[in-house]
């Protein structure tokens, strides 16, 4: 199956994502007008929804999709999108997906609050639903994205991250929460550990290949409307795997060079030596190497299960992550 868009993904779920949109928009309900007038703007910054897709595709791959399936793809999108909300007021930034970002349109304080509404939202689903294993779940992912998140800042302040730390950041910081969807989808429709141990390392390696093809983005990407511009991550002295292989095949003076150059890195002329030190050294092509090994063990992982249009479709994300070019 080539697919080229999640849409065509999504087709085995397509009824059962409809539902999922009604149930997620009835659950940001509140008797609170600003909560109801800041949900009614998230709703419409539709982002692609990858989180609740996986859920859904992960529970229907597992056994099926059933009510407590639907409750876990909400909490999933909460987080996401409580996160997402958040890291836009650390960031203070004031676009997301081409609108204003919520911090922008109802100020810090507002969409600092909203984020913990949501957030706190999604666990209560969990408490009434008695979806205990969910909360388990979902509570290790919170720390592990906040430590993720804390570890980054910690190494883009001293520049000094190396491979192993490089990858527990992203397994952390973005890995984590397409780990979570996977086991989450697979616990609510399944008791066989086997199989839930399958899924949570699909997402995982998913996930991990996911970050690191969008850190390759960064040295060699197009720029979008929602993508990311070329030369982000290096003005914002961020190290990534690029450039961490690059640094291991020069001297140590020569790191010390190219580390100066990141600390000034909004110059124009500075990033581009940065990413030309990448390309001469091959760090990209190791990094698209190592995205390729990670998306072939979630594709590895999916052996498990009996083939089906669900499994296909897990199969095609995997491809289209590891292949998008924005």
């Amino acid at each position: 199956m080539i697919t080229r868009n999640l849409t065509e993904i999504s087709q085995p779920i397509k009824k059962e994502f409809e539902d999922f949109n009604l149930r997620f928009k009835r659950a940001m309900k509140s008797n609170v007008g600003l909560v109801d007038l800041i949900a009614r703007y998230i709703i419409r910054q539709k982002g692609k929804k990858i989180r609740p897709i996986l859920v859904l595709l992960s529970a229907k791959v597992s056994g099926g999709i059933a009510e407590r399936t639907y409750r876990g793809a909400v909490l999933v999108e909460f987080l996401h999108t409580a996160t997402l909300i958040h890291d836009d007021v650390v960031d203070n930034a004031e676009k997301r997906r081409g609108l204003w970002s919520v911090n922008a349109v109802f100020k810090n304080k507002a969409a600092v609050l909203m984020g913990d509404y949501l957030l706190s939202r999604g666990l209560m689903l969990a408490v009434e639903g008695k979806d205990y294993d969910f909360l388990g779940v979902i509570t290790n992912t919170v720390r592990r994205m906040a430590e993720g998140e804390l570890l980054q800042i910690q190494k883009t302040r001293k520049l000094d991250i190396d491979e192993p730390t490089y990858f527990r950041v992203i397994k952390d910081k973005t890995a984590s929460l397409l780990e979570t969807c996977c086991q989450i989808g697979a616990l609510s429709s399944s008791n066989d550990h086997e199989l839930i141990e399958a899924m949570r390392v699909y997402g995982e390696s998913l996930g991990i290949a996911f970050q690191i093809k969008d850190d390759t983005l960064d040295y060699d990407g197009n720029y979008t409307l929602f993508g990311k511009k070329i030369g982000t991550d290096i003005k914002e002295k961020k190290i990534t795997l690029p450039l961490i292989y690059s640094f291991g095949k020069v001297s140590k003076d020569e790191v010390q060079q190219i580390k100066r150059l990141i600390k000034n890195g909004k110059d124009k002329q500075n990033v581009g030596k940065v990413i030309d030190f990448v390309k001469t050294h091959d760090g990209l092509n190791y990094a698209l190497d190592t995205a390729s090994e990670y998306a072939q063990k979630a594709r590895n992982s999916l052996k498990i299960f009996p083939e089906s249009q669900s499994r296909l479709a897990l199969e095609s994300l995997v491809d289209f992550v590891i292949n998008r070019k924005n």
